[in-house]
């Protein structure tokens, strides 16, 4: 079997995607290798919740189900959180400028040994230490 590409999806990528806004293109691709079993992509379930809280806060709790029901129809793995995640997030907000859900985004990158795919600049500082596909 070949080797398939590993990505994360922060929330910046997902509502990227799920508003069509810059860099869905990209996310659109990427979904893609997923369908074609080309790619993994994975979600941490922090970061799942967050597009909930956004969405449900900015459009509505109709809005909010309608985006976590067409998550639900991609090849998203959303991965629940341990021990060990939490505390490497934690690490990771503790000497970075990051929020915290930003670390569960990073915790999983690197449990999953993928690529991350977003657009937020809060990622900057840590760029150097995982790899980092920018929308």
């Amino acid at each position: 079997m070949s080797r398939v590409n590993k990505y994360v999806l922060d929330s910046y990528a997902i509502l990227c995607y799920l508003e069509g806004e810059k860099g869905a293109k990209k996310v659109t691709e990427i979904l893609k290798e997923g369908i074609n079993d080309k790619a993994e992509i994975f979600m941490s379930v922090i970061n799942w919740g967050e597009i909930y809280y956004i969405i449900l806060r900015e459009q509505g709790a109709e809005t909010a189900e309608i985006y976590l029901k067409t998550m639900e129809r991609y090849p998203i793995k959303i991965i629940d959180v341990d021990k060990t995640d939490t505390l490497v997030a934690a690490q990771y907000k503790a000497f970075n400028k990051i929020s915290y859900a930003d670390a569960f985004a990073i915790a999983t990158t690197i449990s999953k040994k993928a690529k991350l795919i977003t657009g937020d600049k809060e990622f900057k500082s840590v760029e150097s230490e995982i790899n980092i596909i920018w929308l």
